[in-house]
């Protein structure tokens, strides 16, 4: 950056622990599957997975895939341990046809990205983890990639960011805290905004013609903050924003939090663990599917006031509609399947 000096920006950088101090953080990459490069491998090489089930595999789901009559996928297998990383009801079917051979696809990456691949496919498809698993799986993914984001692993493992919050919260003394932390888009963000408004408050201050990119960089915000941090101090204002208020009265939001805790406890204490039982569920794809979608659905009710209050004023007509949308969609379903019943 032109006209600043050495003892410039760089001079109010926070200062950040020694990379070697906390070997984990390190950067991850995605490494993409080529969907072409199907190979078959002998059932003999392979070794089991390293899953995020804890009680380890369904034996009624094995033998269900095998007696169907249904081609199954590849599997996916870390190359260079040719350990299963997803599949292994698909690899106990395969034997349990008399097969000796699978067809399966590599991966190349590392072992902690390999559990990370295994945990979004149980996640995405198949048998439904568990709520345990995927708890204990986003504790296992917040040690290996401490710099992720809440949101990232709950999107992940299939939790809310709560949920996990509250699980790196119990990890305190055994991962590392960063100052910043990568989100789903790539993109690094402090893991508190008002700390990187203050930072570049001050920077602005210190350098007035540094530009926004230069500033953000070193704030660890994002160039638009910056931008909305200089109008603020245009206008003699602090840095930071003010707290958001609360638009919902204490009285109504209590009592709308004890009914949804109510009616939330029920579905996810006894009705979803009952239907992840049923094996007329279990057993078929379009089951499956419904059984993911009402556990992505089973949040915490005091989950609903922190979305609420997350959503910004500009979106807020448009993530309103949607909302509305998805609940007459599910009114619609319930209706319909209520009356299927009755039948």
């Amino acid at each position: 950056m032109t006209g600043m000096s050495e003892d410039g920006l760089e001079s109010h950088l926070p200062k950040q622990p020694d990379k070697n101090e906390w070997s984990t953080r390190r950067p991850r990459r995605e490494q993409s599957l080529d969907q072409s490069s199907v190979v078959t491998v002998a059932i003999s090489a392979l070794l089991p997975a390293d899953s995020p089930r804890l009680a380890g595999e369904d034996d009624k789901h094995a033998h269900a895939l095998a007696e169907s009559e249904a081609t199954l996928p590849p599997i996916l297998v870390h190359r260079s341990a040719m350990r299963v990383i997803d599949g292994m009801h698909r690899l106990r079917a395969a034997r349990l046809r008399g097969h000796r051979d699978i067809e399966a696809q590599f991966y190349d990456g590392d072992e902690e990205d390999a559990f990370v691949l295994a945990v979004r496919a149980n996640i995405t498809h198949g048998l439904p983890l568990s709520l345990v698993d995927r708890s204990a799986a986003a504790a296992r993914i917040a040690r290996s990639h401490p710099e992720w984001s809440d949101r990232m692993i709950a999107a992940t493992a299939g939790l809310s960011p709560k949920t996990v919050g509250a699980i790196r919260q119990r990890l305190t003394e055994e991962i590392p805290q960063l100052n910043n932390r990568v989100g789903s888009d790539g993109k690094t963000r402090p893991v508190n905004s008002a700390e990187g408004r203050r930072i570049a408050g001050q920077l602005i201050a210190n350098e007035p013609d540094a530009t926004l990119r230069a500033v953000a960089e070193v704030a660890g915000i994002s160039p638009a903050t910056v931008r909305d941090v200089r109008e603020r101090l245009r206008r003699g204002e602090l840095p930071e924003l003010p707290p958001r208020p609360d638009p919902t009265p204490r009285t109504d939001r209590a009592n709308h939090d004890t009914t949804a805790n109510r009616s939330a406890a029920a579905v996810r204490t006894s009705i979803l663990p009952s239907l992840r039982k049923d094996p007329s569920l279990r057993f078929n794809e379009a089951g499956r599917a419904l059984l993911r979608l009402l556990d992505a659905n089973a949040i915490e009710p005091d989950e609903w006031g922190r979305l609420i209050d997350s959503v910004p004023t500009h979106c807020a007509s448009m993530i309103a509609d949607a909302a509305k949308e998805y609940a007459n969609a599910w009114r619609r379903v319930a209706i319909q399947i209520k009356r299927r019943g009755s039948n």
